[in-house]
């Protein structure tokens, strides 16, 4: 099964997309976020058969919701209607630093690498607890 992860933000948005079997995210693209955000997205998901979409919840470092988180809702929301696809939350505190300080030394133009990366985080992050690996398969002993 293939997810889509979404690094929400009110200028642009990361995403990002699994491998095909469901277990890491790769960055994918930024994207701004204007009016044709929706069709932009829903058109990556059906061309790459994504079932469920991860979007980052944004909150405050007191965990409440902000105004990016939402936003975001709202996306959530018109997604499920209009996509028919599930979607998921995973917390995204400081996935954008941590991506920014990932490429710190490696990149030096713009950084619009940043959102796709965090995206792949958020997704990564989710996919680590929603597909946890087996480590029974491979026997130790």
């Amino acid at each position: 099964m293939r997810y889509l992860g979404i690094d929400f933000g009110t200028k642009k948005v990361g995403l990002a997309l699994s491998d095909e079997s469901g277990r890491m995210g790769f960055p994918h693209a930024s994207v701004p976020n204007d009016g044709r955000l929706i069709d932009y997205v829903r058109d990556l998901i059906k061309h790459k058969s994504v079932e469920t979409v991860v979007i980052g919840e944004s909150r405050n470092f007191a965990g409440e919701a902000n105004v990016v988180h939402s936003s975001a809702k709202e996306f959530a929301a018109l997604l499920e209607r209009t996509a028919e696809v599930t979607v998921e939350w995973e917390p995204e505190t400081m996935t954008t630093q941590e991506a920014r300080r990932d490429m710190t030394g490696v990149y030096t133009g713009s950084y619009a690498a940043v959102d796709a990366s965090a995206a792949a985080l958020i997704l990564t992050s989710y996919l680590s607890h929603a597909n946890p690996s087996t480590i029974s398969e491979y026997d130790l002993d």
